[in-house]
């Protein structure tokens, strides 16, 4: 029972990954087509992972995404709390210091898709 619980666990994880990607790829033209230059998907260092880290004029972005269906229980940008918030505010400190990026004005965007809606949350939140 173990190992087949364990399966299924991996092959959901993955299609949630899959899932997760697809949609990361969707915002990432999306957020093209408003201007913006993707510059890495999917950055992961030991404290966690950036879902997308793009540039907006003069700001580097650091951008989380989140689905939801539409019915769900609560809306994608509301799955941003402030855990959430402080995993991706070190991320990006680790980003900063290993890209030897000094000085640069930085932003941390959150891009809800709720059903078919897609919400841009500029400055989401601020460096903590």
């Amino acid at each position: 029972m173990g190992k087949i619980y364990s399966q299924c666990t991996y092959m959901m994880e993955q299609n949630k990954r899959k899932t997760g990607g697809s949609y990361e790829k969707a915002v990432g033209f999306y957020l093209e087509q408003s201007g913006y230059e993707i510059l890495q998907y999917n950055y992961r260092c030991r404290l966690g992972e950036i879902d997308l880290i793009a540039k907006d004029g003069e700001y580097l972005v650091f951008c989380e995404v989140k689905y939801r269906r539409k019915g769900g229980l609560s809306r994608s940008l509301e799955a941003v709390g402030s855990k959430k918030q402080r995993t991706i505010a070190r991320c990006a400190k680790w980003y900063l210091m290993e890209q030897r990026l000094r000085d640069v004005p930085c932003r941390f965007d959150v891009v809800g898709i709720d059903g078919q809606k897609i919400y841009l949350i500029k400055d989401a939140f601020r460096l903590l």
